[in-house]
């Protein structure tokens, strides 16, 4: 399988390299039909253009601690390849375990008025246990990862899907996705089903996702409904259930998982932003697809050895595998005061913070081989950003109280660099 994608994937790369030698051919009437503001904007969202392929820069670098350095290349199509039919692929390496991960598929258009898509994925990569993904979550593209060069716990898998992509409404997206999985933890662990210890996990899996944003403005466009006025709360909703001895499945589950966006905006250049993520888990369910709360903090003994870069959304007081839940929520409250106006370029902004956490585990017995707490009394931090300070780069510092407080002070508290750059 992998062969194939490789194949693919130069392919693909040839495509591109010729299209940047087309561009240079072109006249200077085709090449200012890209205009610099798209140019920047394809970039923003992690694409660097060619004729008809878009190569990702997702996949350039980057790095955990369990890959190490993982660096590849991948990308899609374009509308100028076709507007009916599209590919995508890539194919990374990490240098700490010595593997390969990749992945291809495409999809096609079913109904352009409604923005209808039905796609299929073939992917062998690694996915952090206790994350929970979204079907209907936008793209989203960072320089790169704060969070992730911290973290460890990862489970391999193989997932073939199916997805359906259907805009009901402008402010109303779905997508629906039926996919088989084997799942193999990097880190030894069991579930104790009765008086079998399940170390292979295999799942038949059918999801349903809903993106929900009542209170925004749409017009038509080339690409679907494009929002013109963000409007809020915003809502997402998601349903996943896996089915026990159907194609091979032994573990049997469902799970629901929420999350709303409210901001608040003022004429002076403040607002304030409101998250609120909660997710419940029920049946047989493997540590692997139960939940954490984001963590961002490293198992280092002082504040300096553990200093790194803060998350957009994590709580960076609470350390990694700290805690795990088969029911949970968080709130998050960001307060963005006005930006302080230095210079006309330079313009860094301070961000007060706190964000709660609460959450439980039935039978956590029956996960073996692993050490984890309870969230059952609630986890409370607060602290604040000082943002744009140099080169996008500024620092943040968190607190950690509460019923969670540790003994030690230091212990306690998180002070990082964050960084925030826009196109």
């Amino acid at each position: 399988m992998l062969r194939y994608c490789l194949f693919f994937l130069l392919m693909t790369f040839t495509t591109f390299m010729e299209g940047q030698s087309d561009y240079k051919e072109n006249t200077v009437t085709e090449q200012d039909s890209i205009k610099k503001s798209d140019l920047l904007k394809s970039l923003g969202n992690g694409f660097l253009p060619s004729k008809y392929f878009n190569m990702d820069l997702r996949y350039l670098v980057k790095f955990n601690q369990y890959e190490g350095v993982r660096t590849g290349i991948g990308g899609r199509t374009n509308d100028v390849f076709s507007k009916k039919y599209r590919f995508n692929t890539y194919v990374v390496y990490g240098f700490k375990d010595h593997r390969f991960k990749y992945s291809f598929g495409g999809g096609f258009r079913l109904a352009e008025e409604t923005n209808t898509w039905l796609n299929a994925t073939y992917t062998d990569d690694l996915q952090e246990t206790g994350s929970t993904k979204f079907l209907t979550d936008k793209r989203f593209f960072q320089f790169f990862e704060p969070r992730l060069l911290n973290i460890d716990l990862f489970h391999k898998h193989i997932t073939k899907s199916i997805s359906l992509e259907h805009q009901f409404l402008p402010n109303l997206r779905t997508e629906t996705e039926i996919s088989i999985s084997n799942v193999e933890p990097t880190y030894k662990y069991s579930y104790l089903s009765g008086n079998d210890a399940i170390t292979a996990i295999h799942l038949s899996t059918a999801k349903i996702g809903l993106q929900w944003s009542p209170f925004s403005t749409f017009e038509p466009s080339k690409k679907g409904q494009k929002k013109t006025k963000a409007g809020y709360p915003e809502f997402t909703f998601q349903y996943a259930k896996s089915f026990k001895n159907v194609l091979g499945s032994n573990f049997g589950f469902s799970k629901f998982d929420f999350r709303t966006l409210y901001k608040v905006e003022n004429e002076n250049g403040a607002f304030s932003e409101f998250i609120l993520v909660s997710g419940i888990a029920r049946g047989n369910t493997p540590l692997t697809h139960l939940y954490h709360a984001y963590p961002n903090n490293i198992n280092k003994e002082t504040i300096l050895q553990r200093f790194s870069v803060a998350g957009l959304n994590s709580f960076e007081t609470m350390y990694f595998n700290e805690f795990f839940s088969d029911k949970f929520a968080t709130f998050q409250l960001k307060h963005f005061l006005k930006p302080f106006n230095i210079s006309e370029n330079y313009k860094p902004q301070m961000v007060l913070i706190t964000r709660v956490a609460i959450g439980d585990m039935n039978s956590p017995e029956k996960h073996q081989n692993i050490t984890f707490g309870s969230l059952r009394k609630g986890y409370t931090e607060s602290g604040f950003e000082f943002n744009k300070l140099l080169f996008g780069f500024g620092l943040s510092f968190t607190y950690r109280y509460g019923a969670y407080h540790l003994p030690k002070i230091g212990d306690n508290v998180a002070f990082k660099f964050t960084f925030n750059v826009s196109l």
